[in-house]
């Protein structure tokens, strides 16, 4: 078994399976990040709805990424969309959970005082409970990014973009010339943009977490 070998010659089909692989990534966990942080924004006040919504993104995440795909194949046949809605579903996930946590961890003689100095509502969201939050948000994020970007391989059984046929491919040849090969190397790439979009996301937290929080 020879990785660097089979590389070899194929360094912009990887280039661009890669780049795919990434992008699909990066897309749907923030589209997902987005949606979480709004269906937290309008659930957080509310105990009932907060619980409802924090149990309901851990249950959501038992659901088999391959049952949701077959469901979405109907209304929406092979190819990118079922991909990217099954992605952002899952991506929303985690998110929502951190974001419902931290919201309502601000303390409330923090949000009293920003009431005092006349803040409004949306003003002490924005300015106050949002970027006190935003550390456990920003844990959810790269939990998120991390799960995506390995499930992201699964979108090739419905001819989804990405690195996930470079492995189903190599599986299903094994045996064959370059199968391992083939299998290990969109492993290897895919682990690969995980450790990339950590280390991205770490950089984020030093430049965006304020000392002290």
């Amino acid at each position: 078994m020879n990785v660097w070998s089979y590389i070899q010659g194929r360094e912009e089909t990887l280039a661009f399976l890669t780049y795919q692989h990434a992008s699909l990534a990066f897309q749907t966990v923030l589209v997902g990040t987005v949606v979480a942080v709004l269906v937290a924004v309008a659930v957080y006040r509310f105990p009932v709805a907060a619980a409802l919504s924090l149990t309901s993104s851990r249950v959501a995440l038992t659901i088999p990424s391959l049952a949701l795909l077959a469901l979405l194949l109907v209304p929406f046949g092979l190819g990118v969309v079922p991909s990217f809605l099954m992605l952002a579903f899952f991506a929303a996930m985690p998110v929502i959970g951190n974001a419902i946590v931290g919201l309502r961890s601000v303390p409330d003689s923090v949000v009293e005082s920003a009431r005092g100095i006349g803040l409004s509502r949306r003003r002490i969201l924005v300015t106050v409970e949002l970027p006190i939050a935003w550390p456990v948000i920003l844990t959810g994020i790269r939990v998120s990014t991390q799960m995506i970007v390995g499930v992201a391989a699964v979108v090739a059984y419905v001819l989804g973009p990405g690195l996930g046929s470079l492995i189903f491919n190599g599986l299903s040849r094994l045996g064959g010339a370059n199968a391992l090969e083939m299998a290990l190397t969109g492993t290897i790439l895919i682990v690969a943009i995980a450790l990339a979009f950590d280390a991205l996301l770490v950089l984020l937290g030093r430049l965006t977490i304020a000392k002290g929080l």
